[in-house]
């Protein structure tokens, strides 16, 4: 099967494909700060009545300087992992697992408590 730009000579095909990936590039960047702008950062997504309860408690029960906010979903997947959504808040217990292991996290979701990865909380 012959290429479509098989008959160009080597320079010139060298710049179609540089003119294609710079096109390809820009509608990248373009669709990139299209999404941005679509999708809130989970510092101002809106809490639903239901999740201001929640975290009302919480902070009544741990204090206010306990509460983490969950930076992308969690899906447990180990005994006493919790499964969280983004933008979750949670209360730190503890900054370590049972076997002293300070990347998973021992915090109340407000009912079940349970382990997820430090990396995704940050302080509320």
């Amino acid at each position: 099967p012959q290429l479509p730009h098989g008959h160009m000579a080597l320079p010139s095909f060298w710049k179609v494909v540089e003119e294609s990936l710079q096109h390809s590039g820009a509608q990248l960047r373009a669709f990139c700060q299209a999404f941005e702008t679509v999708t809130p950062s989970p510092g101002t997504q809106p809490l639903t009545p239901a999740e201001e309860r929640k975290v009302l408690s919480l902070v009544s029960k741990h204090g206010p300087d306990k509460l983490y906010q969950v930076t992308s979903n969690i899906s447990g997947s180990r005994d006493l992992d919790l499964t969280l959504l983004r933008g979750q808040i949670v209360a730190l217990l503890q900054s370590a697992d049972t076997k002293g292991n300070t990347s998973r996290w021992l915090v109340d979701a407000g009912g079940p408590r349970g382990f997820v990865p430090a990396a995704k909380l940050r302080p509320y």
